[in-house]
């Protein structure tokens, strides 16, 4: 088994009026939410995906299925931290975090260091392991035209 690995996520989401909107724990004020099963926090999701990937372990569908009624309304910090444990019951840690969000609005830089920091808060690492970046579609595709947001997520594991 190697002492690093690296994994990638992804998630997508559509965008509806007045509904929740979560990213990397952070709630964002705009008058469009995140239409999902769960809590919708597409941060989580990807970054969850992307550690299941880096272990080997499958993605969040195999753990947390959208068809399992329990899973309704999750908050995705308790998938995080599920995932988390399986990560360290391997003995591996996170190393880095690299993370874009997709978004024509709102702008996301004046919260970017808030999600940064729950982030990091939530993977129990430091500040200087987690980059989160922002990016429009350029009006390009329903992201573009504001119907939606996607998330990517890279991380890198270590050996404990």
């Amino acid at each position: 088994m190697a002492n690093i690995r690296v994994g990638s996520g992804y998630d997508i989401h559509q965008l509806k009026p007045n509904l929740p909107f979560l990213l990397g724990g952070v709630s964002i004020k705009h008058n469009k939410g995140i239409l999902a099963h769960s809590d919708g926090d597409i941060v989580f999701h990807a970054l969850s995906d992307a550690i299941l990937g880096a272990a080997a372990l499958g993605d969040i569908g195999c753990y947390f299925p959208d068809t399992d009624p329990e899973n309704k309304n999750i908050n995705s910090r308790e998938i995080l931290v599920s995932v988390l444990e399986k990560l360290a019951n391997m003995s591996y840690q996170i190393a880095n975090v690299d993370i874009t969000i997709v978004l024509e609005l709102p702008k996301l830089q004046p919260m970017i260091a808030d999600i940064k920091s729950s982030v990091a808060n939530s993977l129990n690492t430091s500040l200087t392991n987690v980059n989160i970046k922002a990016t429009t579609s350029e009006g390009m595709g329903f992201v573009g035209k504001r119907n939606g947001i996607a998330c990517y997520a890279t991380v890198l594991i270590e050996k404990m």
